[in-house]
């Protein structure tokens, strides 16, 4: 095949975004919107819906953990079609469900579909198209999770009260079937091979060698400090977040009304859209990244505490709604950009599934923990956003977490340097 004169990777790079609003506004930013809904049409227990948001985010989890042999076997444009249709189908089900166990049911169906559409979806497109620049590449791909949040929390919110949740879900799922089913036929299937193109669209192919100074193979993950610091500091930062975003929807909605309260959630999520691009397109190349996932995570941090003040303060509502959603989208595009530079492109291979995986698998459980502890509150007369501040303290142990993997890899190297 002839190579084309423009760079191809940039077309995967729009039609990522493109995906990443389905994706997120469905399977991310969508289950705190459907809970509010579910808990408000059935009278269930806000445990009970609670535990299928955490089974639609186990689900993924199992399903992100064996998404590299998903793609081996099935191919990437067939998996990430796949994942849209099942989406939908689950999205409609929690629409319909008229028993709990209509309900987790459509939750195993949701959660199988959204990681197809997720980070570990995103950063698999974008790999083989870029090096150098894949910071600024995942950076403006990840921008349409954002975007998914901005659009569609204040639109599930608005479509649901005006058409009602089963025709909103009909609607929003067509058209994501749709789209996705298009990108895929006709971006997805490209590689850089096919295409006669190299990564970056650089004349010459990108040395797929270690980076100077990184070991060239890490023999066993389970005792290296700098994976395990990851991880950890991904996964609590996302309990953190998943936990926060899951209900502050139906806490806000009483203080500011439940549209205003999506426009809030949408707010959160511009911010989001902020912070990545300051950190995709302004982190100095030699930066430690692990500091800048700290500051991210501080920021973050000052969010929850402010927001634990809104019942008593409205304005403390919008600040801690900016504070918090701007590390929102950094939660989930730094890690792999920590990963890409303390390991080797091989071993980065296998870290980045694997941390996705744990925290995901970490972060399921955070909408019932948080719904348990909220409704704690709620019986002994406190305040209901008084949870933030379980989620300040836990952004606080992912800060420490990813202080103390710094230098990891430079111990490593002086580990396996032999004494003169």
């Amino acid at each position: 095949m002839r190579s084309p004169r423009k760079f191809f990777g940039w077309t995967v790079v729009y039609a990522a975004f493109a995906l990443a609003i389905f994706g997120w506004g469905v399977g991310f930013y969508g289950p705190p919107v459907f809970l509010h809904a579910v808990a408000q049409r059935s009278g269930w227990s806000l445990a009970l819906v609670s535990g299928a948001v955490t089974l639609h985010f186990l689900t993924g989890a199992a399903v992100v953990a064996n998404l590299p042999r998903i793609y081996r076997r099935v191919g990437v444009p067939a998996t990430t079609a796949t994942g849209a249709v099942l989406l939908a189908l689950g999205v409609c089900g929690w629409s319909l469900a008229q028993a709990p166990w209509q309900l987790y049911g459509a939750a195993l169906v949701s959660g199988s579909g959204w990681v197809a559409l997720g980070p570990a979806a995103v950063n698999a497109l974008i790999a083989p198209w870029f090096a150098r620049r894949r910071p600024a590449a995942l950076s403006m791909a990840y921008n349409g999770a954002s975007l998914g949040g901005v659009l569609f929390s204040p639109l599930w919110v608005f479509l649901i009260a005006q058409a009602g949740f089963p025709r909103a879900a009909l609607w929003v799922g067509l058209i994501m079937v749709t789209l996705i089913a298009a990108l895929s036929r006709w971006v997805f299937t490209a590689t850089p091979q096919s295409l006669g193109q190299h990564p970056d669209g650089e004349a010459v192919a990108a040395s797929t060698s270690a980076a100077p100074g990184v070991p060239e193979r890490v023999p066993s993950l389970r005792r290296d400090r700098a994976f395990l610091s990851l991880a950890a500091g991904m996964a609590l930062g996302l309990v953190a977040q998943i936990g926060l975003i899951a209900h502050l929807l139906s806490a806000l909605a009483p203080l500011l009304g439940a549209q205003t309260a999506g426009i809030a959630m949408g707010l959160a999520t511009a911010a989001a859209i902020a912070g990545r691009t300051l950190v995709g397109w302004l982190m100095p190349a030699g930066a430690d990244r692990r500091v800048v996932a700290c500051v991210a995570y501080g920021v973050q941090l000052c969010g929850s505490l402010v927001l634990a003040l809104a019942p008593g303060q409205i304005w403390a509502a919008w600040l801690g709604v900016l504070l918090f959603g701007s590390g929102i989208g950094n939660a989930t595009s730094l890690p792999p950009l920590i990963a890409q530079t303390e390991f080797s492109r091989e071993d980065a291979l296998r870290v980045v599934p694997l941390i996705t995986a744990l925290s995901q698998a970490a972060y399921a459980f955070a909408p019932v923990l948080f719904g348990l502890l909220r409704a704690q509150l709620e019986q002994t007369g406190q305040q209901p956003l008084r949870f933030a501040v379980a989620a300040a303290l836990l952004q606080a142990a992912a800060i420490g977490s990813l202080a103390w993997g710094r230098g990891a890899r430079g111990a490593a190297r002086n580990a396996a340097q032999p004494t003169a």
